[in-house]
């Protein structure tokens, strides 16, 4: 789609030299499609000083302006949505219809912030003491920056941007330069509705560009999603810098499968929850946590549904599930299956077989895969495989599911299968995680709520968009005000005692 994709820095494409580049590759061609100049010091230190020098006026720009802008991205988004689906779906490998499912919830944020008048309202007290008011107000912070990751190269910079750029910062986006194009586009839409230079900026590049953006002093705040070790990192780093840090990990994603529960309503929910995007979600359901007396059943169903997926190039209408992003990745998501198998597993559905429509053998292919009877000490259930590999966990009954999700390191999403509205109202009470189903396989939340998880899911306090990110991209600061009535002329005098309201 793209021969070469550089970076984005007062908007304007980069003109100078690249030191480093990048291949571009089609997942399911294998082919390199073009290059992608990767960012050192420099580069990322010309786009924080962009983005600081268009804070200022950013900053004291007024809300309905800032509205006005939001609306015309979002219009502009809406009527290039097809265009920057394609991209995702070149340069990511996810079938078109995912793509476009991605985009349209990203514009979910974007609709979100522009209601931005609103989010912003602080608070007023009047006559706190006598003769004095004291109200709240809701500051930026400054330039901010976004790390994220391959699998949403539309979305997961969406949860971001957005939010942060309403609310009066600048940004800095380090999207993945597996798939860098999207971010590109989103830049050129943004200059395009009006955003002053410097206000949103794109560096490409790998940790290099990372390091150079967490370690850099003039950028306040960073929001990652990633995996979990990197996350870590990134947290550390960036605290140890004086940053504010949002950093969302990687995911253990649990389905509790109930004898109550419409199996039929379960298989489907299993098959799309683990299968969509090829599995590379961090909300993906990763673990089917089934009590014994149903399991056999409900994998009946589940492989009946998974020789039905159609696996092929995500430009092919016929697909349902394309290739995944590289051919490294590949390769170690397929070695799982046989280390559980090593581990005690049963392989139940071989993806490694699974047909692949119009694909070049080249391609990065890997089918739906399902192994059974797997064990919690197992690798293929303690290790996060970002894939198209379904792990079914056989338990004897509610209480050991729900010990068994709250045992697993990570929280970021899990889901319960019931029709006992008593036992999904305990799951909700009793699970240690931080977004919850029930009979939902992915319960990403709507733009208005936040998105994150708990434990190794999420480093720092604050979750993702909604009012959290609203929060996360701005500082409170408190006014206390007294205005003498030129009639009045309070009671003076010196008074060292600590001051008390009254």
């Amino acid at each position: 789609m793209s021969e070469h994709v550089t970076h984005w820095i007062g908007g304007r494409a980069h003109e100078g030299p690249a030191g480093r580049t990048g291949d571009i590759y089609n997942p399911a061609s294998g082919q390199v499609t073009g290059t992608v100049d990767l960012a050192g010091p420099e580069e990322v230190g010309a786009a924080v000083a962009a983005a600081a020098a268009a804070f200022p006026g950013w900053r004291d720009t007024s809300l309905s302006r800032r509205a006005q802008t939001l609306f015309r991205f979002r219009e502009l988004l809406r009527a290039n949505s097809d265009r920057l689906a394609a991209l995702v779906s070149a340069e990511h490998g996810k079938v078109l219809s995912d793509a476009r499912g991605e985009v349209a919830r990203g514009l979910e944020v974007v609709d979100f912030a522009c209601g931005i008048p609103h989010l912003l309202k602080g608070g007023y007290s009047e006559n706190v003491s006598t003769g004095v008011d004291s109200y709240s107000i809701l500051q930026p912070l400054g330039v901010v920056g976004g790390i994220t990751p391959f699998n949403f190269p539309a979305m997961v910079p969406m949860w971001m941007f957005p939010v942060a750029i309403a609310c009066g910062n600048t940004f800095v986006l380090k999207p993945s330069e597996k798939d860098p194009s999207a971010a590109v586009l989103l830049a050129e839409l943004w200059a395009e509705a009006g955003l002053p230079d410097g206000v949103f900026n794109v560096v490409h590049g790998d940790r290099t560009a990372v390091d150079a953006l967490l370690e850099h002093p003039d950028v306040a705040a960073v929001s990652f999603v990633g995996s979990t070790p990197i996350a870590g990192y990134v947290y550390r780093t960036a605290a140890e810098h004086g940053k504010r840090v949002q950093a969302l990990g990687g995911a253990k994603n649990h389905m509790v499968v109930l004898p109550d529960a419409d199996l039929d309503l379960a298989a489907d929910s299993a098959v799309s929850a683990g299968f969509g995007s090829a599995g590379e979600r961090c909300m993906a359901i990763s673990a089917v946590a089934v009590v014994e007396s149903v399991a056999d059943d409900l994998l009946e169903r589940i492989r009946e549904r998974v020789a039905r997926l159609r696996v092929g190039p995500g430009d092919d209408d016929r697909s349902e599930m394309g290739p995944l992003v590289t051919r490294e990745h590949r390769d170690r998501v397929a070695s799982y299956l046989e280390s559980g198998v090593r581990e005690g597993a049963t392989l139940a559905v071989d993806g490694r077989v699974h047909p692949v429509l119009g694909g070049a053998p080249e391609g990065f292919w890997l089918g739906p895969s399902v192994l059974d009877h797997v064990g919690p000490r197992m690798s293929c259930y303690r290790e996060e495989i970002f894939g198209p590999v379904l792990s079914m966990v056989r338990v004897g009954d509610y209480d050991e599911a729900v010990r068994l999700v709250n045992d697993n390191p990570y929280g970021n999403g899990t889901a319960i299968f019931t029709n006992d509205g008593g036992a999904a109202r305990r799951f909700q009470n009793e699970i240690e995680v931080g977004m919850v189903g029930i009979n939902v396989p992915i319960p990403v939340p709507m733009a208005y709520y936040s998105f994150g998880g708990w434990k190794q899911s999420l480093f720092g306090d604050s979750h993702a968009h909604g009012t959290e990110g609203v929060h996360f991209y701005t500082r409170t600061k408190t006014v206390t005000a007294r205005w003498t009535d030129p009639g009045k002329r309070p009671e003076g005098g010196v008074n060292l005692g600590f001051p008390t309201n009254g």
